[in-house]
Protein backbone atom coordinates (compact mmCIF):
# COMPACT_ATOMS: atom_id res chain seq x y z
CA UNK A 1 0.00 0.00 0.00
CA UNK A 2 1.14 3.33 -0.64
CA UNK A 3 2.56 5.70 1.78
CA UNK A 4 3.00 9.52 1.90
CA UNK A 5 7.05 10.27 1.88
CA UNK A 6 7.72 11.41 5.57
CA UNK A 7 4.79 10.14 7.24
CA UNK A 8 4.01 7.09 9.32
CA UNK A 9 0.12 7.09 9.49
CA UNK A 10 -2.13 5.99 7.35
CA UNK A 11 -2.74 8.45 3.79
CA UNK A 12 -3.83 11.39 4.36
CA UNK A 13 -7.33 12.36 1.93
CA UNK A 14 -7.18 14.82 -0.66
CA UNK A 15 -9.56 16.95 -2.71
CA UNK A 16 -12.53 19.04 -1.21
CA UNK A 17 -13.28 16.64 1.84
CA UNK A 18 -9.68 17.62 3.30
CA UNK A 19 -9.81 21.03 2.57
CA UNK A 20 -12.80 20.88 4.76
CA UNK A 21 -11.92 18.76 7.36
CA UNK A 22 -8.82 21.14 7.86
CA UNK A 23 -10.67 23.97 8.00
CA UNK A 24 -13.09 22.95 10.64
CA UNK A 25 -11.23 24.55 13.77
CA UNK A 26 -10.88 28.07 11.44
CA UNK A 27 -13.22 30.74 11.62
CA UNK A 28 -12.53 31.40 7.71
CA UNK A 29 -15.46 29.62 5.45
CA UNK A 30 -14.52 27.57 2.97
CA UNK A 31 -14.21 29.30 -0.59
CA UNK A 32 -16.84 27.38 -1.75
CA UNK A 33 -19.50 28.58 0.43
CA UNK A 34 -18.05 32.36 0.31
CA UNK A 35 -18.60 32.61 -3.32
CA UNK A 36 -21.96 30.61 -3.62
CA UNK A 37 -24.14 34.15 -2.34
CA UNK A 38 -27.18 32.35 -3.32
CA UNK A 39 -27.40 29.55 -0.97
CA UNK A 40 -25.91 31.96 1.19
CA UNK A 41 -29.05 34.24 0.81
CA UNK A 42 -31.13 31.23 0.75
CA UNK A 43 -30.16 29.70 4.14
CA UNK A 44 -30.71 32.94 5.84
CA UNK A 45 -34.23 33.34 4.44
CA UNK A 46 -34.90 30.09 6.03
CA UNK A 47 -33.30 31.26 9.48
CA UNK A 48 -35.26 33.92 9.39
CA UNK A 49 -38.47 32.60 8.85
CA UNK A 50 -37.80 30.22 11.48
CA UNK A 51 -37.39 32.84 13.72
CA UNK A 52 -40.17 34.93 12.82
CA UNK A 53 -42.15 31.55 13.36
CA UNK A 54 -41.22 31.40 16.77
CA UNK A 55 -42.15 35.51 17.39
CA UNK A 56 -45.88 35.67 15.88
CA UNK A 57 -46.02 38.74 17.41
CA UNK A 58 -42.88 40.69 16.30
CA UNK A 59 -43.93 41.34 13.18
CA UNK A 60 -47.38 43.09 14.05
CA UNK A 61 -44.72 45.01 16.36
CA UNK A 62 -43.36 46.14 13.10
CA UNK A 63 -46.33 47.11 11.35
CA UNK A 64 -47.34 49.04 14.76
CA UNK A 65 -43.89 51.66 13.89
CA UNK A 66 -44.86 51.70 10.73
CA UNK A 67 -48.31 53.07 10.88
CA UNK A 68 -46.94 55.25 14.04
CA UNK A 69 -44.37 56.73 11.45
CA UNK A 70 -46.95 57.20 8.72
CA UNK A 71 -49.24 59.01 11.17
CA UNK A 72 -46.05 61.47 12.27
CA UNK A 73 -45.01 61.91 8.65
CA UNK A 74 -48.38 62.30 6.82
CA UNK A 75 -50.18 63.98 9.90
CA UNK A 76 -47.78 66.97 9.62
CA UNK A 77 -49.14 67.91 6.01
CA UNK A 78 -52.89 68.16 6.99
CA UNK A 79 -53.38 71.59 8.10
CA UNK A 80 -56.60 73.08 9.38
CA UNK A 81 -57.00 74.71 6.15
CA UNK A 82 -57.91 71.67 5.01
CA UNK A 83 -60.20 70.58 7.28
CA UNK A 84 -62.42 73.55 6.85
CA UNK A 85 -62.51 72.30 2.88
CA UNK A 86 -63.09 68.79 3.29
CA UNK A 87 -65.80 68.54 6.23
CA UNK A 88 -68.56 70.79 6.95
CA UNK A 89 -69.69 68.34 9.40
CA UNK A 90 -69.50 69.69 12.87
CA UNK A 91 -68.62 66.64 14.84
CA UNK A 92 -65.89 65.43 12.51
CA UNK A 93 -64.88 68.84 12.34
CA UNK A 94 -63.98 69.12 15.82
CA UNK A 95 -62.45 65.20 15.72
CA UNK A 96 -59.78 66.53 13.02
CA UNK A 97 -59.21 69.13 14.86
CA UNK A 98 -58.31 68.12 18.08
CA UNK A 99 -55.99 65.06 16.00
CA UNK A 100 -54.48 67.65 14.27
CA UNK A 101 -53.59 69.82 17.85
CA UNK A 102 -52.78 66.90 19.87
CA UNK A 103 -50.99 64.95 16.73
CA UNK A 104 -47.32 65.35 18.27
CA UNK A 105 -48.14 64.14 21.64
CA UNK A 106 -50.27 60.97 20.03
CA UNK A 107 -47.27 60.07 18.11
CA UNK A 108 -44.88 59.84 20.58
CA UNK A 109 -47.23 57.86 23.07
CA UNK A 110 -47.72 55.44 20.16
CA UNK A 111 -44.09 54.92 19.30
CA UNK A 112 -43.12 54.16 23.22
CA UNK A 113 -45.95 51.98 23.56
CA UNK A 114 -44.24 49.98 20.43
CA UNK A 115 -40.57 50.50 22.12
CA UNK A 116 -42.25 49.07 25.54
CA UNK A 117 -44.08 45.70 23.02
CA UNK A 118 -40.68 45.27 22.02
CA UNK A 119 -39.17 44.81 25.48
CA UNK A 120 -42.21 42.93 26.45
CA UNK A 121 -41.54 40.49 23.54
CA UNK A 122 -37.83 39.94 23.85
CA UNK A 123 -37.13 36.23 24.04
CA UNK A 124 -34.17 34.17 25.54
CA UNK A 125 -31.63 33.07 22.82
CA UNK A 126 -33.49 35.36 20.26
CA UNK A 127 -32.02 38.89 21.35
CA UNK A 128 -29.19 39.11 18.66
CA UNK A 129 -32.63 38.47 16.16
CA UNK A 130 -34.78 41.07 17.79
CA UNK A 131 -32.22 43.90 18.15
CA UNK A 132 -31.32 43.47 14.80
CA UNK A 133 -34.63 43.53 13.07
CA UNK A 134 -35.38 46.71 15.23
CA UNK A 135 -32.78 48.18 13.74
CA UNK A 136 -33.48 47.30 10.70
CA UNK A 137 -37.05 48.42 10.79
CA UNK A 138 -36.12 52.10 12.51
CA UNK A 139 -33.53 52.43 9.09
CA UNK A 140 -36.25 51.11 6.58
CA UNK A 141 -38.71 53.66 7.88
CA UNK A 142 -36.52 56.88 8.16
CA UNK A 143 -35.32 55.70 4.72
CA UNK A 144 -38.85 55.78 2.96
CA UNK A 145 -41.09 57.62 4.91
CA UNK A 146 -38.90 60.51 6.13
CA UNK A 147 -37.94 61.20 2.16
CA UNK A 148 -41.26 59.85 0.90
CA UNK A 149 -42.88 63.06 3.11
CA UNK A 150 -40.72 65.57 1.29
CA UNK A 151 -41.85 64.16 -1.86
CA UNK A 152 -46.06 64.64 -0.62
CA UNK A 153 -44.64 68.62 0.94
CA UNK A 154 -43.12 69.47 -2.46
CA UNK A 155 -46.25 68.70 -4.04
CA UNK A 156 -48.09 71.07 -1.83
CA UNK A 157 -46.07 73.86 -2.43
CA UNK A 158 -47.14 73.51 -6.21
CA UNK A 159 -47.01 70.10 -8.69
CA UNK A 160 -44.13 72.17 -10.56
CA UNK A 161 -41.49 71.57 -7.02
CA UNK A 162 -42.36 67.96 -7.76
CA UNK A 163 -42.28 67.60 -11.39
CA UNK A 164 -39.26 69.07 -12.65
CA UNK A 165 -36.66 67.80 -9.87
CA UNK A 166 -38.37 64.46 -10.67
CA UNK A 167 -37.88 65.00 -14.68
CA UNK A 168 -34.34 66.35 -14.10
CA UNK A 169 -33.35 62.96 -12.41
CA UNK A 170 -34.67 61.07 -15.49
CA UNK A 171 -33.24 62.88 -18.08
CA UNK A 172 -29.93 63.09 -16.31
CA UNK A 173 -30.29 58.60 -16.01
CA UNK A 174 -31.33 58.88 -19.91
CA UNK A 175 -28.57 61.11 -20.66
CA UNK A 176 -25.99 59.42 -19.01
CA UNK A 177 -26.60 55.95 -20.65
CA UNK A 178 -26.68 57.83 -24.20
CA UNK A 179 -23.34 59.72 -24.05
CA UNK A 180 -21.45 56.86 -22.12
CA UNK A 181 -23.44 54.35 -24.91
CA UNK A 182 -21.34 56.10 -27.46
CA UNK A 183 -18.24 57.99 -25.65
CA UNK A 184 -17.63 55.91 -22.59
CA UNK A 185 -14.37 55.31 -22.33
CA UNK A 186 -13.46 55.94 -18.57
CA UNK A 187 -14.65 54.17 -15.43
CA UNK A 188 -16.03 56.32 -13.04
CA UNK A 189 -17.14 54.15 -9.36
CA UNK A 190 -16.06 50.33 -8.60
CA UNK A 191 -19.65 49.77 -7.46
CA UNK A 192 -21.21 51.14 -11.02
CA UNK A 193 -18.47 49.29 -13.36
CA UNK A 194 -20.92 50.68 -16.44
CA UNK A 195 -20.41 54.22 -15.34
CA UNK A 196 -18.54 56.14 -17.31
CA UNK A 197 -16.76 59.44 -16.47
CA UNK A 198 -17.67 60.72 -20.11
CA UNK A 199 -21.50 59.89 -19.50
CA UNK A 200 -21.75 61.57 -16.17
CA UNK A 201 -20.16 65.04 -17.54
CA UNK A 202 -22.33 64.70 -20.54
CA UNK A 203 -25.61 63.78 -18.64
CA UNK A 204 -24.16 67.10 -16.40
CA UNK A 205 -24.86 69.53 -19.39
CA UNK A 206 -27.58 67.83 -20.68
CA UNK A 207 -29.63 68.23 -17.58
CA UNK A 208 -28.54 72.17 -16.49
CA UNK A 209 -29.77 72.99 -19.84
CA UNK A 210 -33.10 70.63 -19.44
CA UNK A 211 -33.74 72.21 -16.27
CA UNK A 212 -33.61 75.92 -17.86
CA UNK A 213 -35.66 74.93 -20.98
CA UNK A 214 -38.31 72.53 -18.99
CA UNK A 215 -38.67 75.40 -15.92
CA UNK A 216 -39.76 77.55 -18.58
CA UNK A 217 -41.81 75.28 -20.35
CA UNK A 218 -43.82 74.09 -17.21
CA UNK A 219 -43.89 77.42 -15.51
CA UNK A 220 -46.87 78.65 -18.13
CA UNK A 221 -49.10 76.27 -16.96
CA UNK A 222 -50.54 77.85 -14.02
CA UNK A 223 -52.16 74.84 -12.62
CA UNK A 224 -48.36 73.42 -12.06
CA UNK A 225 -47.03 76.40 -10.33
CA UNK A 226 -49.76 77.24 -7.34
CA UNK A 227 -49.51 75.96 -3.68
CA UNK A 228 -52.64 73.49 -3.11
CA UNK A 229 -52.57 74.11 0.00
CA UNK A 230 -56.57 75.18 0.56
CA UNK A 231 -58.98 73.62 -2.05
CA UNK A 232 -61.57 76.38 -1.18
CA UNK A 233 -59.75 78.70 -3.39
CA UNK A 234 -60.21 76.39 -6.58
CA UNK A 235 -57.45 74.92 -8.83
CA UNK A 236 -56.73 77.19 -11.53
CA UNK A 237 -57.76 80.35 -10.04
CA UNK A 238 -54.45 81.49 -7.96
CA UNK A 239 -51.73 83.64 -8.25
CA UNK A 240 -48.60 81.71 -9.01
CA UNK A 241 -46.17 84.56 -7.67
CA UNK A 242 -43.32 86.34 -9.05
CA UNK A 243 -41.30 83.58 -9.77
CA UNK A 244 -43.31 82.44 -12.88
CA UNK A 245 -43.72 86.03 -14.36
CA UNK A 246 -41.69 87.00 -16.73
CA UNK A 247 -39.24 89.33 -17.19
CA UNK A 248 -37.36 90.80 -20.34
CA UNK A 249 -33.66 90.97 -21.35
CA UNK A 250 -32.84 92.98 -24.40
CA UNK A 251 -30.36 90.82 -26.21
CA UNK A 252 -26.78 92.15 -26.68
CA UNK A 253 -26.03 93.51 -29.95
CA UNK A 254 -22.94 91.70 -30.39
CA UNK A 255 -25.81 88.71 -31.40
CA UNK A 256 -25.66 87.67 -35.14
CA UNK A 257 -27.93 89.36 -36.91
CA UNK A 258 -30.05 86.21 -37.85
CA UNK A 259 -31.09 85.73 -34.52
CA UNK A 260 -34.98 86.39 -34.37
CA UNK A 261 -35.38 87.37 -31.06
CA UNK A 262 -34.07 91.07 -30.05
CA UNK A 263 -35.99 90.34 -26.44
CA UNK A 264 -36.05 87.08 -24.08
CA UNK A 265 -38.23 86.92 -21.70
CA UNK A 266 -37.13 84.53 -18.62
CA UNK A 267 -38.77 82.97 -15.73
CA UNK A 268 -37.30 84.20 -12.21
CA UNK A 269 -37.45 80.67 -11.70
CA UNK A 270 -35.74 79.40 -14.25
CA UNK A 271 -32.60 80.60 -12.52
CA UNK A 272 -33.52 78.23 -9.45
CA UNK A 273 -34.00 75.48 -11.83
CA UNK A 274 -30.13 75.54 -12.89
CA UNK A 275 -29.47 74.98 -9.19
CA UNK A 276 -31.77 71.60 -9.17
CA UNK A 277 -30.31 70.80 -12.04
CA UNK A 278 -26.32 71.00 -10.61
CA UNK A 279 -27.64 68.55 -7.76
CA UNK A 280 -29.17 66.57 -10.02
CA UNK A 281 -26.41 65.72 -12.23
CA UNK A 282 -23.96 65.70 -9.51
CA UNK A 283 -25.04 64.89 -6.56
CA UNK A 284 -28.36 62.90 -6.89
CA UNK A 285 -26.61 60.13 -9.04
CA UNK A 286 -24.82 58.93 -5.94
CA UNK A 287 -28.50 57.73 -4.45
CA UNK A 288 -27.70 55.64 -7.53
CA UNK A 289 -24.33 54.44 -6.04
CA UNK A 290 -25.35 53.57 -2.63
CA UNK A 291 -28.32 51.63 -3.74
CA UNK A 292 -25.97 49.69 -6.13
CA UNK A 293 -23.57 49.16 -3.52
CA UNK A 294 -26.29 47.82 -1.24
CA UNK A 295 -26.96 45.24 -3.75
CA UNK A 296 -23.94 44.19 -4.06
CA UNK A 297 -23.38 43.58 -0.40
CA UNK A 298 -26.34 40.96 -0.48
CA UNK A 299 -25.55 39.76 -3.84
CA UNK A 300 -28.70 40.73 -5.58
CA UNK A 301 -29.41 42.22 -9.47
CA UNK A 302 -32.22 44.34 -8.37
CA UNK A 303 -34.63 45.31 -5.67
CA UNK A 304 -37.71 43.59 -7.53
CA UNK A 305 -39.39 42.69 -11.37
CA UNK A 306 -42.06 44.80 -11.63
CA UNK A 307 -40.90 46.71 -14.45
CA UNK A 308 -39.85 43.87 -17.25
CA UNK A 309 -35.78 44.52 -17.87
CA UNK A 310 -35.22 47.51 -14.95
CA UNK A 311 -36.07 45.96 -11.41
CA UNK A 312 -38.74 47.41 -9.12
CA UNK A 313 -40.17 50.22 -8.65
CA UNK A 314 -36.97 51.01 -6.23
CA UNK A 315 -34.48 50.47 -8.07
CA UNK A 316 -36.25 53.02 -10.06
CA UNK A 317 -36.42 55.73 -7.69
CA UNK A 318 -33.06 55.68 -5.82
CA UNK A 319 -31.86 58.69 -6.74
CA UNK A 320 -35.07 60.50 -7.01
CA UNK A 321 -35.44 59.83 -2.74
CA UNK A 322 -32.58 61.87 -2.69
CA UNK A 323 -33.46 65.18 -5.18
CA UNK A 324 -36.82 65.33 -3.93
CA UNK A 325 -35.53 65.76 -0.16
CA UNK A 326 -33.15 68.49 -1.86
CA UNK A 327 -36.06 70.29 -3.41
CA UNK A 328 -37.79 70.53 -0.59
CA UNK A 329 -35.05 72.42 1.69
CA UNK A 330 -33.82 74.14 -1.48
CA UNK A 331 -37.48 76.24 -1.83
CA UNK A 332 -37.69 76.66 2.26
CA UNK A 333 -34.49 77.84 1.92
CA UNK A 334 -34.40 80.56 -1.32
CA UNK A 335 -37.50 80.83 -2.77
CA UNK A 336 -40.01 81.16 0.14
CA UNK A 337 -39.97 84.28 1.18
CA UNK A 338 -38.48 84.38 5.06
CA UNK A 339 -40.64 87.98 5.80
CA UNK A 340 -44.18 87.59 7.03
CA UNK A 341 -46.84 88.13 4.62
CA UNK A 342 -50.97 88.07 4.61
CA UNK A 343 -50.94 84.64 3.22
CA UNK A 344 -48.64 83.14 6.01
CA UNK A 345 -50.16 85.12 8.82
CA UNK A 346 -53.46 84.06 8.05
CA UNK A 347 -52.66 80.64 7.66
CA UNK A 348 -51.41 80.62 11.48
CA UNK A 349 -54.88 82.02 12.08
CA UNK A 350 -56.77 79.25 10.44
CA UNK A 351 -54.54 76.43 11.68
CA UNK A 352 -54.72 77.68 15.21
CA UNK A 353 -57.15 79.64 16.47
CA UNK A 354 -60.71 78.34 16.90
CA UNK A 355 -63.54 79.62 15.36
CA UNK A 356 -64.83 81.67 18.40
CA UNK A 357 -60.99 82.87 18.29
CA UNK A 358 -61.06 83.68 14.73
CA UNK A 359 -64.89 85.47 15.33
CA UNK A 360 -63.27 87.55 18.42
CA UNK A 361 -60.38 88.49 16.76
CA UNK A 362 -62.20 89.53 13.29
CA UNK A 363 -64.21 92.08 15.66
CA UNK A 364 -61.29 93.43 17.48
CA UNK A 365 -59.45 93.77 14.07
CA UNK A 366 -63.05 96.00 12.98
CA UNK A 367 -63.04 97.99 15.94
CA UNK A 368 -59.38 98.70 15.76
CA UNK A 369 -59.47 99.66 11.45
CA UNK A 370 -62.78 101.87 12.56
CA UNK A 371 -61.24 104.29 14.64
CA UNK A 372 -58.21 104.58 12.80
CA UNK A 373 -60.37 105.74 9.91
CA UNK A 374 -62.47 108.15 12.42
CA UNK A 375 -58.84 109.24 13.90
CA UNK A 376 -57.67 110.32 10.18
CA UNK A 377 -61.10 112.21 9.28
Amino acid sequence: MDRDSGSGGPSTPSGPTARLRRRKGSNEAPPEVETNGDRLLFNDRNKKAHEDRQLPGFRLLNWHFFFTVMLFVYGRILSQRLVNTVTMDKFLYKLVGRLIKYHMVTCYFLYIAGFMWFILTLKKKMYKYQFSQYAWTHMILIVTFTQSAFTVANIFEGIFWFLLPASLIVINDIAAYIFGFFFGRTPLIKLSPKKTWEGFIGASFATMISAFVLANIMGRFQWLTCPRKDLSTGWLECDPGSLFKPEYYTVPQWFPEWFPWREISILPVQWHALCLGLFASIIAPFGGFFASGFKRAFKIKDFGDSIPGHGGITDRMDCQMVMAVFAYIYHQSFVVPQSLSIEMIMDQILMNLTFEEQRALYTKLGQIIMEKQFGES
